[in-house]
């Protein structure tokens, strides 16, 4: 993804994306209505973007994931989970579609990239590997693991329609992130 700042025309872009995502799934939408809905021509669409997954990625991160970088960096996870989701459930069609797609340049696939960037930048990583004192375990590999770890509960949430309230979900999340599993298994 081009590291770019958001503007007007990535703006517009990503709005003319999200509407069209509410009556088609992403992959049968093309540049051209992309380009259309957001009233610019092709060539516009491509000094921004290579493609609707590209697209596709920026929204995640611009969206859901800057805009928690101060909550996270003053620790207020709680608070960062409630903004992800709630942002999601607010575009509730968007995201059901976007969880939809499947293989390479999928939803999952951005969204797990985009947790373990934030775990590896907000969660003592290093700490965790110096504990398992192995060569092979790496904090990248910590990362991605905690990384599939979280997501994979909001992925499942978005694909089950997102019934569950963002404040149980949150909780879920939190309760998770205070207790090991050896603690959770231990009090049964």
């Amino acid at each position: 993804m081009n590291n770019q700042s958001q503007n007007a025309i990535d703006i517009v872009l990503a709005e003319s994306l999200k509407e069209l995502a509410k009556t088609k799934p992403i992959e049968k939408i093309t540049i051209k209505e992309i380009t259309d809905k957001a009233g610019v021509i092709r060539p516009t669409f491509y000094n921004h973007f290579q493609d609707k997954y590209e697209l596709l990625e920026w929204i995640t991160v611009n969206e859901l994931f800057r805009p928690i970088d101060p909550l996270l960096s003053n620790g207020m996870l709680k608070e960062a989970i409630t903004f992800v989701h709630t942002t999601m459930e607010k575009e509730k069609d968007f995201y059901k579609r976007a969880a939809q797609l499947e293989g390479q340049n999928s939803f999952n696939e951005i969204y797990n990239r985009c947790v373990a960037n934030a775990v590896q930048k907000y969660i003592d990583v290093e700490s965790l590997v110096q504990m398992a004192d192995y060569k092979w375990l790496s904090k990248e590999l910590v990362a991605e693991f905690l990384g599939h770890s979280i997501s994979w509960i909001t992925i499942q949430w978005i694909k089950r329609g997102m019934t569950v309230p963002v404040e149980e979900l949150t909780d879920v999340y939190v309760k998770m992130f205070h207790n090991s599993l050896i603690e959770i298994v231990s009090n049964k």
